[in-house]
């Protein structure tokens, strides 16, 4: 099966890369674009929930987005998305017109998720705003789908009225629910006229089952190399129940340690040479106790 979607393909939920007193180290940005262009990504999601950025300052977004920017131009062929949604509408508006002033392909955007207890209209009401605003006819926003977080999610009837009403630039939704029925449910209504990348990797190869166009995890961070092997299975129409297996087994194992951002940055410290990035508070180091651990039990499922 051939996907025809342009931005579709295996996308990384990039760690943010900080300085010791958690500034952003904009110097090793290039690396880690470099590092995941080389190892099968069609593309990066930067500022998403891996990459911490309801932690940063809007400032602090926009320098990040920037060095990204700067150096995807040694990879012209990678798709770069960026996450800009905030509780303000304003906030959004203004992230989400500098995002595509800088030459992303997309933005990926959470509800505004301080008051949870709105209606649909009101939903509707935001985002239209934000599209209409902040979103060229050349670019394309996908919602962010992760009620387990934000505790507001896209219902089908949200999406289908968004579609219907930005037939373009609302292309669809990262769907990181979790939920395999939802993904089911995303597959019979729209079919392939909604673009859908899954945010699961125990997921994956169901999601492309139900028509989704690919996949942003943050697991992808260190495991793009086998999620890519997947992909290229199942556009070729071969089997991937071995990647497959394998991913869902390796998701299982870093699941036990939440949250992903710091054992992340600690994996690709340990496994992959990185400088040994901190995490924005609330969030912490992750435990030096358990990452021998972590590493075996991965390094077992390949034995």
């Amino acid at each position: 099966m051939t996907l025809t979607h342009p931005l579709s393909g295996v996308y990384a939920a990039a760690v943010t890369p900080l300085q010791e007193d958690g500034t952003p180290d904009q110097s090793s940005i290039p690396l880690l674009v470099e590092f995941l262009a080389g190892r099968g990504c069609h593309g990066l999601l930067f500022l998403g929930t891996t990459g911490e950025g309801p932690s940063f300052s809007p400032p602090e977004r926009a320098q990040i987005l920037r060095s990204a920017a700067q150096a995807r131009r040694s990879h012209p062929a990678l798709h770069l998305l960026a996450g800009t949604g905030t509780p303000s509408l304003d906030e959004t508006i203004s992230l989400t017109r500098l995002a595509f002033d800088l030459g992303f392909e997309g933005v990926v955007v959470l509800p505004p998720y301080y008051f949870r207890k709105v209606s649909e209209q009101g939903l509707f009401a935001w985002f239209d705003t934000l599209l209409n605003k902040a979103v060229p006819s050349d670019g394309i926003l996908l919602g962010y789908h992760i009620p387990p977080i934000t505790g507001i999610g896209f219902s089908l009837d949200l999406l289908s009225r968004l579609k219907d009403a930005h037939p373009l630039r609302f292309a669809g939704i990262k769907d990181s629910s979790g939920d395999s029925g939802f993904a089911q449910q995303l597959g019979h209504r729209f079919g392939p006229d909604l673009f859908v990348l899954t945010g699961n990797d125990r997921l994956f190869s169901h999601a492309l089952e139900n028509h989704a166009s690919g996949c942003i995890t943050a697991m992808a961070n260190i495991y793009s190399p086998l999620l890519r092997q997947a992909w290229d299975a199942f556009q070729q129409g071969g089997s991937t129940q071995v990647m497959q297996d394998m991913l869902t087994n390796a998701r299982k194992i870093l699941d036990q340690y939440p949250p992903m951002p710091p054992l992340l940055k600690e994996l690709m410290h340990r496994l992959h040479n990185f400088p040994r990035w901190p995490v924005r508070p609330p969030l912490w180091f992750f435990s030096p106790a358990n990452i021998q651990e972590v590493i075996e039990s991965l390094n077992s499922l390949t034995s």
